[in-house]
């Protein structure tokens, strides 16, 4: 064994390597430790960079290039006007210091009747709601529509005689009609044939001795169906202009007053049809018009329309471009616009509510008609007898 000065070689050696082990294992775990400080810091720089990143953002630096210049204005779409969206009406009004009379409840001007409308919010909801019952009442099957029209007063009256002094107190009839349309289910689908007769206000679209629209208002509102549903209208240029003169409507049994006289105006179809009426008796009778072409002069012109008051009149048509099949419930003030409906349905059914004691929906079932319309006015829709009767159909 080899000895240099005193000290083994070989124990020596043995010493030196267990040393120079231990000073490796600590330089491992140092290194390491370095490590992980290292990347723990590098996390807390990235999260603290993100967070001045995002601070900054919210307060960018002001470009000074772009100071004193005006910023472009972004483009505001405006919003589209909805079916619910009235037009007034622009009403003639060539002696604007005229003013009118009463005659009892109703206004007289220029030798017209106009009735006050009385209806408030709680008549609308109230019509909604029926109209929204006889949706559920006939069922998905079955398209439904509602047409509430307004009256002469709203359309005819010029508006400083219209709740002044001068004038009549009356509420406003657009705002009715669209309180009920806002409470209808999205089931029903309404027809807003407001805007088609106040385009038309100057025209002759109603009569001044009685509350119902002429042929001519009725078109209007016959047109604002075929727009809402995307139907083609058949036009009065294709029709045939007839007349029946000396009218002398309902408010001539009301009033005292000298009123106008009417003039009943139709317009017969370029194509052949086949009527079948039934009456309030239950009779029968079969005739090639939906026009009574023999109604005389004075107060009954006004029958020239579906025949005057018939529970039920079920028109075929012979337009080749009709199809389908059309229940139409009406009083009155529908009989105007009735007719115009063969043009694009095959068989259209005239339903009087005054006088039809049947069940709008074994009618429908029975002759499977998939399409009902209701049209009223906003003084009949609030008339307590015609609502009921009305609630005696739909059921």
């Amino acid at each position: 064994m080899a000895y240099y000065g005193g000290r083994n070689y070989n124990s020596y050696n043995s010493g030196r390597f267990h040393i120079s082990r231990r000073f490796r294992n600590r330089a491992i775990i140092i290194a390491g430790a370095i490590l992980i400080l290292a990347l723990i810091i590098t996390l807390i720089s990235s999260v603290f960079s993100c967070i001045c990143t995002g601070s900054a953002s919210t307060n960018p630096t002001v470009d000074t290039a772009t100071l004193g210049k005006k910023k472009p204005e972004k483009k505001v779409e405006k919003p589209k006007a909805d079916n619910l969206t009235f037009k007034e009406a622009d009403i003639k009004d060539e002696d604007s210091e005229s003013t009118g009379t009463f005659d009892g409840e109703y206004y007289i001007w220029n030798t017209k009747v106009f009735e006050s409308f009385k209806g408030v919010k709680s008549n609308a909801k109230s019509y909604a709601k029926l109209i929204n019952g006889a949706k559920d009442t006939l069922g998905l099957k079955t398209n439904v529509y509602s047409i509430i029209m307004p009256t002469h007063i709203e359309m005819g009256l010029p508006g400083r005689l219209r709740n002044t002094e001068e004038g009549i107190k009356t509420n406003s009839e657009a705002d009715y009609i669209k309180n009920a349309y806002s409470n209808y289910s999205k089931k029903v689908k309404y027809i807003n044939c407001y805007n088609q007769l106040s385009e038309h206000c100057n025209e002759y679209i109603y009569f001044d001795s009685d509350h119902n629209p002429t042929a001519l208002g009725g078109y209007y509102v016959y047109k604002a169906f075929t727009e809402a549903t995307k139907k083609k209208a058949v036009t009065l240029g294709e029709c045939k202009e007839s007349t029946v003169e000396n009218f002398y409507g309902w408010y001539n049994n009301v009033t005292d007053s000298e009123l106008a006289v009417d003039t009943v105006h139709y317009w017969d179809f370029p194509y052949n049809m086949n009527n079948t009426i039934t009456t309030a008796e239950g009779d029968t009778d079969s005739t090639y018009s939906c026009y009574n072409k023999e109604a005389e002069t004075g107060s009954n012109a006004f029958s020239v329309f579906l025949y005057g008051n018939n529970p039920l009149e079920v028109i075929k048509s012979e337009n080749k471009k009709a199809e389908g099949k059309i229940a139409i419930v009406h009083d009155s003030t529908g009989c105007p616009v009735v007719p115009y409906f063969t043009y694009n349905y095959e068989e259209v059914y005239s339903v009087d509510l005054r006088s039809y004691e049947g069940s709008l929906k074994t009618l429908c079932q029975e002759n499977d008609i998939d399409n009902v319309l209701i049209i009223n006015d906003t003084v009949g829709s609030i008339d307590t007898e015609k609502f009921d009767k009305l609630s005696n159909i739909l059921k």
